[in-house]
């Protein structure tokens, strides 16, 4: 049996987690250096997904996200967020360096559309990231919204109730955010980052 294992790892068909730093898939910077060595290649996937796991607004989930949304306002293409549960504060983005010219809020009315909205928004390949707000996703919808973000090379932020994290799911990444009992930080797990082992009990400083 170890040598029918050892013949099928030399076969180069079987993907081994240890390999995960070594994968050469493109990534865009978080912006906080510890967050960056601890996910795969350092960096938010491109053409992936990351589900952002959360217990309530307001706990540092947009603040993850805004230096990796910086950068990517400054390219040609679109960064498109679809029913935040709030309007985006335009001020707020402009203090942290985002072109909000490049920002485009949908806002449609139904959960079903909504997941229409963000697969179609993804493979597009018009966006340079799309942000989605979903209060229910199931693996095979995962998956395709998975397929979506590698056709249109986008990355893309899912944002979904903290009880869900048991569903599975596609995503490359997927973080926990929990409140902190310091102002300054923003606490994390990361439940699941390809190739890699959960982490647990993380944080991060807010951003000024």
């Amino acid at each position: 049996m170890a040598q029918q294992i050892e013949q099928l790892l030399q076969s180069n068909k079987v993907w081994q987690g240890s390999q995960w730093q070594h994968s050469h898939l493109d990534v865009h910077s978080s912006g906080f250096a510890q967050l960056d060595q601890q996910l795969p290649n350092h960096g938010w996937p491109q053409g992936g997904i990351t589900e952002v796991l959360y217990e309530k607004h307001g706990i540092g989930e947009l603040q993850l996200l805004l230096p990796a949304l910086t950068k990517l306002s400054q390219q040609s293409r679109w960064i498109i967020w679809v029913a935040p549960p709030f309007m985006p504060n335009a001020p707020a983005l402009q203090q942290h360096g985002v072109d909000i010219s490049k920002v485009i809020v949908i806002r449609p009315e139904q959960c079903s559309d909504a997941l229409w909205t963000i697969e179609q928004a993804l493979k597009s390949g018009s966006c340079s990231a799309v942000l989605g707000w979903l209060d229910g996703l199931d693996l095979k919808a995962s998956r395709r919204l998975q397929l979506a973000a590698e056709q249109g090379d986008c990355l893309s932020y899912l944002f979904r109730p903290l009880q869900q994290q048991q569903q599975s799911s596609s995503a490359s990444v997927r973080m926990a955010l929990h409140p902190s009992k310091s102002p300054e930080h923003i606490n994390y797990h990361l439940l699941k980052r390809r190739g890699g082992a959960p982490l647990y009990e993380q944080h991060i400083p807010r951003l000024n």
